[in-house]
């Protein structure tokens, strides 16, 4: 299975590209990942409805170059579904087995997703209806399908 986390922004801090790069090492057993970034937007603190809706146009335009056709798209939203861990990892297995081998993970910038990626989206996952930030949200997500893979295979990682 081919995993691919398609975020907007780049990871600046290094404890933030330590941790996505054990994750990345543990999870190398489990499927192919691959990581792409593309370009944020600048969101001033004070940026009304019609300059957000064209920030998530713009970044959206960027993600969409990436969202293939044969693949699974997940979208992180904070409307999204909950799972818990098991059920992540259920969801994970069961995509295997109905033949979708590429699942793309995309984690939206500061202000969200735009329409045309939500669209596009097959499915929509929310870790907590808190708000996260995204640089974070990327090791968090990585940790979970690695979870996934682990209780999959029964292995005592998630206890």
């Amino acid at each position: 299975m081919k995993v691919t986390i398609l975020t907007v922004g780049k990871l600046k801090e290094k404890y933030l590209k330590d941790a996505v790069a054990e994750y990345t090492k543990r999870l190398s057993r489990y499927c192919k990942l691959e990581i792409l970034e593309v370009a944020d937007e600048k969101a001033p603190e004070n940026t009304g409805a019609a300059a957000e809706e064209s920030i998530r146009q713009k970044e959206g335009e960027r993600l969409l170059r990436y969202l293939r056709d044969d693949a699974y798209v997940i979208t992180l939203e904070i409307g999204g579904a909950m799972l818990d861990s098991v059920e992540f990892s259920n969801k994970i297995q069961q995509l295997g087995v109905q033949g979708k081998s590429h699942l793309i993970f995309v984690i939206g910038g500061s202000i969200g997703l735009g329409k045309d990626v939500l669209k596009r989206s097959d499915y929509a996952l929310s870790f907590s209806r808190m708000t996260f930030p995204h640089q974070l949200m990327r090791v968090i997500l990585l940790e979970q399908i690695y979870r996934g893979f682990r209780i999959a295979e029964g292995a005592p990682y998630h206890k």
